[in-house]
């Protein structure tokens, strides 16, 4: 389970394994050296009143005594529970509580012999001692043996047990809360440590930290403080630059169209003129056409691009038959002989047609320039995306090519600086496809193809709209 890995659940854990084995620890030695003061007590309290009472019986007992005599002493040393056995040396009492090894025992210690044993779940303390005469410390030729039950002394064990169990519980959840407060004084910073770096990542780069105290915790927030300032003077900086360069491309763009205008008027002249005009001087006035051309054309681009830049791109859409409007641009451009089109019509899409002629445009004469033919154009469709792929036969896409091919003024052929293109169409053509909520790819085999979604775009831009 995830939260078992965050810092929370292990410093709760560890601070519950530390309290519990703490409070098991010491309730354990606890009870164990309760265990054994209790037994102790209680074994040494018998014992020593069984010597005592064997010592009686070796001062007032007569020899030889009956088996009368012997069942009365017995009966005289008997005290509430306790029951006591006075045999002849080598006679086994009819008691299975004394065993063969307590008898054997006291063969090596004739004077005081011991063992706990338990019968049906109730300890009992059994003791053996051979009588001796006060003369000389001879063997009487009698045993005494004693059968006390520890029953009471087992009870207080268990109660012990449980007052020592019944200790540890307050302890564990001691540690348990104290684990909850430690945690939560050490992940608070931490939590907002994590909601402030969650800001800078969304661009709110004005996020700062409370430093509070003068801890590791607090150093932290301070460096995360100092970061978060030289980011945001950086960025700054940078968008500020950003901002200058997109103003600049767009005032240069657009001071150079009133005199392209002018000048393009002027060509046209020229154009018009330019078979009777003789030698070089017709091909000077073709050659400054076809220039002043393409320069109208990078500046239509660069003005293009800077609304992108800008996020002044405008998306009107319309319910547009994608395959008639494919074949629409071809046609208006005279690629209909040029291009194999596989175009089937009633496929409606929601487009800003201007766009998608711009887009159509761009991968088609790209295809023509720098392919080998035939180009196919081909219109298909999902249930919610609708395709346009544009191929051609041509070599393809190199490896080194193919990350590149949507940046601007890229161009495969290095030699290839005065193409007629401006190494814009790519570009815009991607960025017209984004601006649908779609997108433009290319494969190593020259196969473009723009996805477009076949109900309108929901989020940013919409009709109307521009992109932020």
């Amino acid at each position: 389970m995830r939260w078992l890995r965050g810092l929370r659940a292990r410093l709760v854990i560890t601070f519950v394994l530390v309290g519990g084995l703490s409070a098991v620890g010491a309730a354990g030695l606890t009870y164990y050296k309760a265990r054994s003061n209790l037994l102790s007590g209680v074994q040494d309290r018998l014992l020593d009143d069984f010597r005592h009472r064997v010592l009686l019986l070796s001062r007032d007992v007569a020899l030889p005594a009956t088996d009368d005599e012997l069942a009365s002493l017995a009966e005289d040393l008997e005290v509430g529970d306790r029951k006591v056995y006075v045999v002849r040396d080598g006679a086994v009492p009819s008691d299975a509580r004394i065993t063969a090894e307590l008898r054997q025992r006291l063969l090596d210690r004739p004077r005081l012999a011991w063992q706990r044993v338990a019968r049906d779940g109730v300890p009992y303390l059994v003791g053996g001692s051979r009588v001796m005469l006060r003369a000389g410390g001879t063997p009487s030729g009698l045993t005494v043996y004693l059968v006390e039950s520890l029953a009471q002394a087992a009870a207080d064990e268990a109660a012990v047990a449980r007052a020592a169990q019944a200790a540890a519980l307050p302890v564990v959840l001691l540690a348990v809360l104290a684990g909850l407060l430690a945690a939560r004084g050490v992940l608070r910073p931490v939590a907002d440590l994590d909601r402030a770096a969650r800001r800078l990542g969304e661009g709110r780069l004005e996020t700062r930290l409370p430093v509070r105290g003068g801890d590791e915790l607090a150093g932290l927030a301070g460096r995360f403080n100092e970061t978060a300032a030289a980011l945001e003077r950086s960025v700054g900086e940078l968008r500020e630059m950003e901002a200058r360069s997109r103003r600049f491309v767009a005032d240069v763009s657009h001071e150079l169209r009133t005199p392209l205008a002018a000048a393009t008027a002027v060509t046209e002249v020229l154009q018009a003129g330019a078979e009777r005009l003789d030698g070089g001087a017709g091909e000077a006035a073709r050659l400054v056409t076809a220039e002043i051309a393409r320069l109208s054309r990078l500046v239509d681009d660069l003005m293009e691009i800077s609304r992108f830049d800008a996020g002044a791109a405008v998306l009107n859409l319309d319910d547009v038959d994608l395959g008639a409007a494919v074949a629409g641009c071809l046609r208006s451009r005279g690629w209909t002989d040029q291009v194999t089109a596989d175009l089937p019509t009633g496929l409606r899409v929601p487009v800003d047609p201007r766009r998608l002629d711009v887009i159509v445009a761009n991968l088609v004469g790209n295809a023509l320039r720098h392919g080998s033919p035939p180009v196919t154009v081909r219109v298909r469709a999902t249930d919610e995306l609708a395709f346009v792929e544009v191929a051609d036969h041509g070599p393809g896409l190199g490896a080194d090519v193919l990350p590149h091919v949507f940046e601007r003024f890229y161009k495969a052929d290095t030699a290839r600086t005065r193409s007629a293109g401006s190494g814009l169409g790519l570009a815009i053509a991607r960025e017209n496809a984004l601006l649908h909520g779609g997108t433009l790819t290319a494969t190593p085999t020259a196969l473009f193809t723009l996805t477009l979604p076949r109900s309108p775009h929901s989020g940013p831009p919409t009709m109307g709209s521009s992109r932020p």
